[in-house]
């Protein structure tokens, strides 16, 4: 059976936007030990963490699990798309400290993988690409058994600054694209969708030892056949994870929310994806680009492995 005939724009499985959040997006309050430990950390050593910022439901359980995702280069993006919580205006200058800082947070805090992601940074002729370098070397430096995903920026297409990041050697490279074509210049008015594919694909080109990844956001208004069509282009551009949330709606400033997704067109979604040959899939209500990312590395880095050997 073929994608559409399975998933035809979501309809039989999805359901209105209530006024309500359905009872699959609840999750219990953050508390425990280890989420209060990072928390204290990240306080004490002046430190920000997308979790926080962009109000992730699973903070809560990565945290507890002793896996956080950093938000560098400050908390203010030069870019302003209206479904992101994260604040628009002008950025302060560098903290050219902050790589140090991270990977003592990281030391000290024995994670095992940890995710660093960025603000846009359009005010800089890289983005930002050496800071993300830097700070790649100095987790290697402190904590070298950490593995490290980058979610980076798209750097505005330039392939100089993909390439410091890729020669820094993260484990998985990623660049969200955030939502289907026809959606992407109302969600990411600062973004082009084809530009972030080239990312994607000059990230492939540069190591193919890098595990690529990409992720969307379900809810916005897309159908079937947009959510087909951009695993097609991800597959095409060298995409080998593939992540799938449900957008929810920081504000209401935000960009409205077109439809609550089912937790059972989620599992189909990841069931066509990795049929279409994606190597893993996270996909579900809660999943967020960082969301399982430790066991992903382990998975896939062992898959990967034995694809190579034959």
């Amino acid at each position: 059976m073929k994608p559409l005939e399975v998933i035809q724009g979501g309809s039989e499985a999805a359901i209105a936007w209530p006024s309500r959040k359905p009872r699959w997006l609840k999750v219990r309050a953050p508390g425990g030990p280890n989420y209060l430990r990072l928390k204290e950390l990240m306080r004490g050593l002046e430190l920000s963490s997308v979790c926080e910022e962009a109000h992730c439901p699973n903070i809560g359980e990565c945290w507890e699990a002793g896996t956080a995702t950093f938000l560098i280069m400050g908390d203010v993006c030069t870019r302003n798309c209206p479904y992101c919580a994260i604040a628009h205006g002008r950025p302060e200058g560098l903290d050219e400290d902050e790589p140090r800082r991270v990977a003592e947070a990281i030391e000290r805090l024995q994670l095992n993988h940890c995710v660093i992601t960025s603000v846009d940074r359009d005010d800089l002729p890289d983005g930002g690409a050496w800071i993300f370098a830097e700070m790649i070397r100095e987790i290697r430096l402190r904590r070298p058994q950490c593995s490290i995903e980058v979610l980076t920026p798209d750097f505005r297409g330039n392939p100089e600054a993909i390439r410091t990041v890729i020669e820094a050697g993260p484990e998985i490279f990623n660049h969200n694209m955030e939502t289907v074509r026809r959606l992407h210049r109302v969600a990411r008015p600062g973004g082009r969708y084809d530009r972030s594919l080239n990312v994607l694909r000059t990230g492939r080109q540069l190591d193919d030892q890098v595990l690529i990844k990409t992720g969307i956001m379900l809810g916005l208004g897309e159908t079937g056949a947009d959510i087909d069509e951009f695993m097609g282009d991800a597959l095409e551009a060298g995409v080998q994870i593939l992540t799938l949330g449900q957008y929810l709606r920081p504000s209401p400033d935000h960009l409205p929310i077109d439809r609550y997704v089912t937790p059972e067109e989620f599992v189909r979604w990841k069931e066509i994806g990795e049929s279409r040959g994606f190597l893993h899939v996270e996909s579900g209500p809660l999943v967020r680009s960082s969301y399982h990312a430790r066991e992903q590395v382990v998975e896939l880095r062992q898959r990967v492995a034995a694809l190579a050997a034959g």
